[in-house]
């Protein structure tokens, strides 16, 4: 009986018009939102990680895609705007998806742009308060986006976490 049910359902979705039938997947399928985040690493291996005004733990520069924004300009946006620093992409994007939240990240390695600037790393937008290079066998409590963000790397080959507790 379910079965029946089931293709008579899809019969009728079938009959629809190809318009109505394309607005009906769209409004049942989930929708979500594109991140993209920036781990920064320098030459000595450690990597940037900012404080935000909002939130607990450490995080890394990033933030949501504009509409129609490559994630890869995204991110070297977003890390301009949050604590003014022009980097490099030193990776091929990696993905990690969220599907409780419905959200998307769009993970890169980088490096300053200019490597003599790295010190003068500050924050530069209100929802950066502090603004730290950590060793990765010494991290603080981070949120859990910039541990899936790291492992993601790690993962691709990227980034080696080996030494670290987040292998």
């Amino acid at each position: 009986m379910k079965l029946r049910v089931h293709l008579l359902l899809l019969r009728m979705f079938g009959a629809l018009p190809r318009r109505v039938r394309r607005i009906l997947v769209r409004l049942g399928s989930p929708k979500y939102t594109v991140g993209a985040i920036c781990i920064v690493q320098r030459e000595d291996g450690r990597i940037l990680l900012v404080k935000q005004s909002y939130g607990k733990r450490w995080g890394t520069p990033g933030g949501l895609a504009k509409r129609h924004e490559l994630p890869k300009d995204a991110a070297v946006r977003e890390t301009k705007e949050e604590v003014n620093l022009s980097i490099r992409l030193m990776s091929e994007a990696v993905v990690v998806v969220e599907p409780v939240p419905h959200r998307v990240d769009v993970v890169y390695l980088a490096q300053a742009a200019e490597p003599a600037l790295i010190d003068a790393v500050r924050p530069s937008s209100p929802e950066i308060e502090r603004v730290e290079w950590f060793s990765l066998i010494d991290l603080p409590e981070m949120q859990v986006e910039t541990i899936a963000a790291l492992q993601a790397l790690s993962r691709s080959g990227a980034l080696d976490l080996s030494g670290t507790n987040l292998v």
